[in-house]
């Protein structure tokens, strides 16, 4: 495989060839994939595995607990995060219901598949419904009981994914703070993570940054190409690319309410390789930069300007292109790889070798929790990640004009 096609520079390890496959740096540990399947033309589990190793991921993040995926990937070394999905947090509050998830969907599949965690709810403060937000820690604490009781909780951790909309301000970096009228909900939320030794997840895209705006802001500098970057006036931290001043201005929020020392993992990022014409910068040229210049950046184990020495826990948004996905075009041209297995955009690797025969099967909806009724059906897997009222919150509250005020500082 030609490294640098996709933006890899050899980064001084040992390289595995397998197959015919030139596989990532064997010292990469934290390279994660999502793996969606809102579609029903996606390979069988058990042919997604090579594609997975292939571009070097040792992590996969699933939406919910797929009993054929979590089959197919035992006995591999891939750590796996399981979703449940917001239709379920009422349910989740009582203790016997989030034990018997917890045995029928984690404990089930232990120790052969690696489950390392559970996300309980995706982007759910932010989406201003009471009835959800009140369900969350509740839901939390019940999932984390059921796994002390069943002996799990020491090797599977319990979180939750939060969209970027739960920051009021995070530009400059240092200036992060979460939405006030959500740190009376959060702080017990970050409590809980601190007493059971999770991380904070969190959902960030550049990419919608430049969709809004993008004769003001920097492509480059959302891209991870070569810029002059920023300079945050209240850390004196310099920065080259969005993404980053985006996971610092994480961090700082965590440290204005007292929570300094709690990990950030970005749970969800992606860039599309298709949009309608209203999407800016959709286009496969852009997301292969951005991804394989993100991977590079894993991959030389940068972290960012305000935490430099920590690992970056980046799960990419997404594994395939899903062809059942509500929403723009945008929506359904997120992925690494075509339903057939063959790379969205040049990888630099010929894949056809892994994906066998090219079997396909149903596994986006054959074993996909039932959606109860009155809940919305992207639930299940995941949000509408450019059409939801809380990323139009985003974009319109800070992403666009504070990132209007970071490309004035490139001029």
């Amino acid at each position: 495989m030609e490294l640098r096609r996709f933006g890899f520079e050899q980064c001084g390890s040992v390289l595995l060839l397998v197959s015919g496959l030139l596989l990532l740096p064997v010292m990469v540990s934290s390279i994660g994939v999502n793996y969606g399947q809102i579609a029903n033309n996606l390979p069988a589990p058990e042919n997604v595995i090579p594609l997975v190793k292939a571009i070097g991921a040792t992590k996969v993040k699933l939406y919910d607990a797929s009993p054929k995926v979590l089959r197919a990937f035992s006995n591999t070394s891939v750590e796996f995060i399981v979703g449940l999905g917001n239709e379920y947090l009422a349910k989740m509050k009582n203790p016997a219901c989030a034990q018997e998830w917890v045995k029928n969907n984690v404990q089930a599949y232990l120790p052969g598949t690696k489950i390392t965690s559970i996300f309980v709810g995706n982007e759910v403060l932010t989406f201003n419904d009471t009835s959800l937000s009140a369900n969350l820690l509740p839901a939390m604490q019940s999932v984390h009981t059921a796994l002390v009781n069943l002996g799990l909780d020491k090797q599977v951790a319990v979180t939750t994914a939060h969209s970027l909309a739960v920051l009021e301000t995070s530009y400059p970096p240092s200036a992060g703070v979460f939405r006030r009228d959500l740190v009376d909900c959060l702080v017990p939320i970050l409590d809980f993570h601190v007493k059971i030794g999770s991380p904070f997840l969190i959902n960030a895209y550049p990419y919608f940054a430049y969709k809004a705006n993008p004769k003001q802001v920097s492509l480059d500098f959302v891209l991870f190409q070569p810029n002059q970057g920023i300079l945050d006036p209240g850390s004196n931290l310099h920065y080259e690319n969005m993404l980053f001043a985006q996971i610092d201005a994480v961090y700082y929020a965590l440290a204005a309410v007292g929570y300094k020392k709690l990990p950030v993992h970005i749970s969800e990022t992606g860039w599309p390789s298709k949009g309608d014409e209203d999407e800016a910068g959709a286009t496969p040229e852009n997301a292969k930069k951005y991804n394989g210049n993100l991977l590079k950046f894993i991959c030389q184990k940068k972290g960012t300007p305000l935490r430099p020495s920590s690992d970056l826990n980046i799960y990419v948004f997404a594994l395939f292109n899903e062809n059942m996905k509500p929403g723009p075009t945008s929506e359904r041209n997120y992925g690494l790889f075509k339903p057939d297995g063959t790379p969205v955009y040049q990888l630099g690797f010929s894949i056809n070798d892994a994906v066998g025969n090219g079997t396909h099967g149903t596994s986006g909806t054959s074993d996909v929790q039932p959606t109860p009724p009155g809940f919305p059906t992207t639930s299940n897997g995941y949000l509408s990640i450019s059409s939801a009222k809380e990323r139009s919150h985003c974009l319109g509250f800070f992403l666009v004009c504070l990132y209007l005020m970071l490309f004035k500082l490139l001029l």
